[in-house]
């Protein structure tokens, strides 16, 4: 299994722009702390790729990996991109606005997605009718048991229900665990497995199993500790409340990630989230319990 971190910050990315808070001055003052809008790339099979969410800052994500590209050799189809998919992990407008990107696409696109964020990406963003007289949208059903990537793809993806929060657009959509999922992707070949996380409400049995099983998870980082966003004066709600378990504190992942045989990466970081700085003394605590924190162009081959 081939994966490429395509990005590593929450909704805004950082620097977010309409503000000036630490950490968004900070990557502003050192680009190399910038970070895009989190997401992977994974490989179906030789030539095929699979994004994991459709980000705003999907372009550039593309344009940073060669292997997105598609081919400028003598002979080659100048216009068949490599690209042949998106998995969603939620609805939220972060993870999906990117996909009116891919109206260039001229084999069409797969899209794999739960019903409740197929129903609401389709029809209460609307992305279904606007897509439609540009390309063709092949909407996939994502669900627990898992399914291959694609026909010949040894990768198989599976949803691990995370949360049942539903996107502000569509607050009045009816409630259901697989709002918001992670993904299990597992490769028949190597029996490799990543777990992809960068929401989790609660860690729940499933979600325990589905990490233990895994050789790389990928966990929500978006704060720090629990009081992060009222501290920071952007919000009255906790982490916990917005529906994000910290990663130190009561209730925090820290020590359950420590706890597992896997490799453990944070990501989806908010840009008040100290660990958006490389120097902060947060990543030494974090290094002694054995984590770490995703980085921007990454590689993962297992």
């Amino acid at each position: 299994m081939l994966l490429l971190v395509l990005g590593t910050a929450a909704g805004g990315g950082l620097p977010q722009w309409n503000c000036a808070c630490p950490g968004c001055a900070g990557a502003r003052a050192h680009p190399a702390r910038r970070r895009l809008h989190a997401s992977l790339a994974v490989r179906a099979r030789p030539g095929r790729w699979y994004l994991v969410n459709a980000t705003p800052d999907i372009g550039p994500q593309i344009e940073a990996h060669p292997e997105l590209l598609p081919s400028s050799a003598p002979g080659a189809d100048a216009r068949r991109s490599p690209l042949a998919g998106v998995v969603l992990t939620d609805a939220e407008l972060d993870h999906t606005l990117g996909i009116a990107r891919l109206r260039e696409a001229r084999d069409g696109v797969d899209v794999l997605a739960t019903a409740p964020v197929r129903s609401a990406v389709r029809e209460r963003l609307g992305l279904g009718a606007v897509l439609d007289p540009y390309t063709t949208v092949r909407w996939r059903a994502l669900s627990g048991t898992g399914v291959p990537l694609e026909e010949g793809s040894a990768i198989r993806v599976g949803a691990v229900p995370v949360s049942a929060k539903r996107p502000r657009y569509a607050a009045a959509a009816e409630p259901d665990p697989a709002w918001s999922v992670a993904l299990r992707l597992h490769d028949t070949g190597s029996g490799r497995t990543v777990l992809y996380a960068p929401a989790l409400a609660s860690w729940s049995e499933a979600f325990e199993a589905a990490a233990r099983e895994a050789d790389v998870v990928f966990a929500d980082g978006t704060f720090w500790d629990d009081d992060e966003p009222v501290r920071a004066g952007f919000s009255q709600r906790t982490a916990t409340a917005m529906g994000h378990l910290p990663v130190t504190g009561p209730g925090g992942t820290a020590h359950r990630l420590a706890a597992l045989p896997g490799r453990c990466l944070y990501t989806h970081l908010n840009n008040t989230n100290p660990l958006g700085d490389p120097h902060a003394e947060q990543h030494k605590r974090l290094a002694e319990w054995g984590l770490e924190v995703a980085a921007d162009r990454m590689v993962i081959e297992l």
